[in-house]
C-alpha cells in the first residue's frame, strides 16, 4: 500500500521563460533505471550506461532490494550526473518509473532495465529519430526470435498484436523496455502503473494522443526466470487487462492539465542528489 505523496525533495530545473528548454537539459536524455535486487550486475551497468555516447542523467531507483543492491549504491562515488532513490519498500517497476519522473530534468526519457538484456550503445540510434524532430516517440525492436524463451516471445507478440487491434499502432514490440519519449510528452500523463503495466499503459495512453511510434531496431541479450528474470504470468494478464481497459476510459481521467512532474508518488526513505544541485535536503544525505 502506498504512503501518501511524499514533498519534491530536489527542485527540477525549469524550462527558461520564454519556453524553451535551458541549455544544460537540451538534448539529454534521463535515463531511467529501476533496480531490484542486481547487485551483480550493477557495477557492469553502470559502466554500460555510462559508456554510451550520448548527453544524458542517470536516475536510479532501488525499489526495495534486498541483496546488497542497495548498500553498493549509498556506497558510489559523488557524480554530477547521477541521481540515486530508495524505495522504502518494493513497489514495483512502474513505481519505480514513476518515482523517477519527479527528478528528471532532460528534454527526453528513456527507460533502462538494470539486467543487461538490453544494450546502451543503442541510445544514439534511439534518440536520432528525435532529435531529427520526425517523432515524439521511439521504440527499440528486439529480434524477433523467440531466443527470450517461446512462452515470452508469444506474450509479446500477443500484446503487440492486441495493440494494434485495439490502437492502430502499427508497431512491432509493444513490450520492449527501451522506449524513449520527450519528457513534455510524458509529463501529461497521469500514471496508474505499479508494475510491469507501464509499458502497455504508456502505449495506449500516447497511442490515443494520436502520437506516431517511431521503431528502431536494437539488440537484445535475454536471460531467463533462473537468471532472475523477474516478470511473470500475472504481469502478462494485467497487460492484456491495462490495454483494453485504456482503450475506453475518457481522455480526461488521465490527462494531465499542468505538465510539472509530480511529486515521487512511493515512500521514499533516502535520496542522493548530484553534488551540483543546489539546495539539497540535508535530510537526504
Amino acid at each position: 500500500m502506498s504512503a501518501k505523496p511524499l514533498e519534491p525533495v530536489v527542485q527540477r530545473a525549469a524550462p527558461a521563460a520564454d519556453g524553451r528548454m535551458t541549455d544544460r537539459w537540451k538534448g539529454c536524455v534521463s535515463v531511467i533505471v529501476p533496480v531490484y535486487n542486481e547487485a551483480a550486475h550493477l557495477d557492469e551497468l553502470l559502466r554500460a550506461i555510462h559508456a554510451s555516447p550520448v548527453k544524458k542523467e542517470i536516475i536510479i531507483v532501488d525499489d526495495g532490494s534486498t541483496d546488497g543492491t542497495r548498500e553498493k549504491l549509498r556506497s558510489l562515488p559523488p557524480m554530477d550526473d547521477v541521481t540515486v532513490i530508495f524505495h522504502e519498500n518494493n513497489c514495483g517497476k512502474g513505481a519505480a518509473i514513476r518515482t523517477a519522473l519527479a527528478y528528471a530534468h532532460g528534454e527526453y526519457v528513456l527507460i533502462q532495465d538494470s539486467d543487461l538484456e538490453y544494450d546502451p550503445q543503442d541510445y544514439p540510434a534511439l534518440l536520432h529519430p528525435l532529435e531529427a524532430d520526425k517523432t515524439n516517440v521511439v521504440y527499440g525492436v528486439r529480434p524477433d526470435r523467440p531466443e527470450r524463451g517461446l512462452r515470452f516471445f508469444l506474450g509479446a507478440k500477443l500484446l503487440t498484436h492486441l495493440t494494434n487491434i485495439l490502437y492502430g499502432a502499427g508497431i512491432h514490440d509493444e513490450a520492449t523496455c527501451y522506449k524513449v519519449v520527450r519528457r513534455s510528452l510524458l509529463a501529461q500523463l497521469q500514471l496508474q502503473c505499479r508494475r510491469f503495466e507501464f509499458c502497455p499503459e504508456v502505449t495506449a495512453k500516447l497511442c490515443r494522443m494520436g502520437e506516431k511510434i517511431e521503431e528502431i531496431p536494437i539488440a537484445y541479450h535475454p536471460r531467463s526466470a533462473v537468471e532472475g528474470k523477474k516478470i511473470r504470468h500475472s504481469d502478462g494478464w494485467q497487460a492484456i487487462w491495462t490495454l483494453i481497459r485504456y482503450r475506453f476510459i475518457p481522455r480526461r481521467r488521465w490527462l494531465r492539465r499542468s505538465q510539472d512532474a509530480p511529486p515521487p508518488p512511493f515512500a521514499v526513505s533516502f535520496s542522493r542528489l548530484p553534488f551540483c544541485e543546489n539546495p539539497r535536503d540535508p535530510n537526504l544525505l
